[in-house]
């Protein structure tokens, strides 16, 4: 029998996470018109989804599931030689474009701010790059300008949501003594001034309660962001973009988020190349192949919006079971079926380090660390998880 793990290997608590607890979550791609949205969806996907030179070209926001590439995934493969492959997927939105105005219903107003309120996460593009050819929608680029922009119509439409529920509180609070609709009050009251105060949701500091208070808010400024900066492809292989160093100043007076700087112009190039020809094209501009960032911004944006996943792995099958970050043994069960969680025994749980270093599951199991964990055990990204169940009577794996 695999060893218990004691309480002392126990994984450090975190604090609440805002947002939905789900394992079927999706990010949005969110920013002005004209700023290379739907041409990073169409590369992403590898999708042919319009991407024309004027405003709001996206409407309905284009859905789609891509991989996330994982060297994990494809030594698992590679050990196991399995009869089936399920690699962990990110499912993406192109929204259409915001503009200043939209949350009092200029452009598609309110229209598309409720497809941003259906996302987890947001890849926030930028355009960092002047071309005579593609207009934008304030006629010069400024994208820290944008920044302001879009940053302030998520806020005024969190104002408006938090003024909303303050008045039916209000309302019911006359109503009825019950001590949370003062709980309830009280912490609106504080979210509104944050907000009024020009500061995201997300950058707060709340209290545990407070956040599940929240999380049913599904508030814009909740929502986990990426920036994604649209340069021109001069600008990304030389390594020099005049924009990029008032984007870094403002990202980080405004929480310090991820930046990732990239070319759509050159990530298209390469994309709609034969594989010999994109290497040649990069020998030729003394660049590495790896230079290209879709996988990069794929991960980044999967583990943004606080998934992860474990890994079960056999001759049969080797599978990513994606879930939220902070999910126990039995929520991560259920990820494979419900019974695996309403019956749940306990967790046998192999560290991908383990196995890559050891080389086989029995020489983990030699080295004593195969470890089975209950309840309580909190799952991490790359464990490789063998389930104990029983909903019969008769213990099953």
């Amino acid at each position: 029998m695999p060893p218990k793990a004691s309480k002392k290997d126990a994984e450090p608590a975190e604090r609440p996470i805002l947002g939905r607890f789900s394992s079927h979550l999706k990010i949005g791609i969110v920013g002005l018109p004209n700023v290379g949205k739907s041409t990073f969806f169409n590369i992403v996907t590898k999708l042919s989804i319009p991407a024309e030179n004027f405003p709001f070209c996206t409407i309905e926001p284009n859905e789609a599931r891509v991989h996330v590439p994982d060297e994990r995934f494809d030594y698992l493969c590679q050990l196991f030689k399995p009869k089936s492959e399920v690699a962990a997927y990110l499912e993406i939105n192109d929204i259409a474009g915001l503009v200043r105005g939209a949350s009092a219903g200029e452009g598609l107003g309110n229209a598309f701010l409720s497809h941003i309120r259906a996302v987890d996460g947001i890849f926030h593009v930028l355009r960092a790059f002047e071309d005579t050819e593609i207009t934008h929608i304030d006629d010069t680029v400024d994208p820290v300008r944008d920044l302001e922009t879009i940053s302030q119509e998520l806020r005024l439409k969190d104002i408006e949501f938090v003024q909303a529920k303050i008045d039916d509180l209000e309302k019911s609070m006359k109503r009825s003594n019950d001590k949370q609709l003062k709980i309830d009050h009280e912490l609106c009251q504080r979210v509104m001034a944050h907000l009024q105060d020009g500061k995201d949701v997300r950058l707060g500091e709340w209290k545990a309660a407070e956040i599940e208070i929240l999380n049913a808010f599904q508030l814009l400024t909740a929502k986990p962001v990426v920036y994604l900066v649209n340069m021109s492809e001069k600008d990304y292989l030389r390594k020099k973009n005049k924009f990029l160093p008032k984007i870094h100043a403002w990202v980080k007076e405004h929480g310090g988020e991820t930046i990732i700087p990239f070319s759509c112009a050159f990530e298209q190039k390469l994309v709609d190349m034969p594989e010999d020809e994109a290497a040649k094209y990069c020998a030729e501009n003394q660049t590495a192949r790896q230079v290209i960032l879709i996988p990069k911004i794929i991960k980044t944006g999967f583990a943004a919006i606080h998934l992860i996943y474990f890994f079960t792995a056999g001759h049969d099958e080797v599978k990513c079971w994606q879930i939220r970050r902070q999910s126990k043994a039995p929520q991560a069960a259920g990820a494979i079926h419900t019974d695996f969680e309403r019956g749940f025994i306990c967790a046998e749980v192999m560290k991908f380090e383990d196995l890559k270093e050891l080389g086989s599951e029995s020489a983990v199991k030699a080295a004593g660390k195969y470890r089975q964990e209950g309840k309580t055990y909190v799952v991490q990204d790359g464990d490789i998880i063998f389930f104990k169940f029983n909903v019969s009577g008769g213990g099953k794996k």
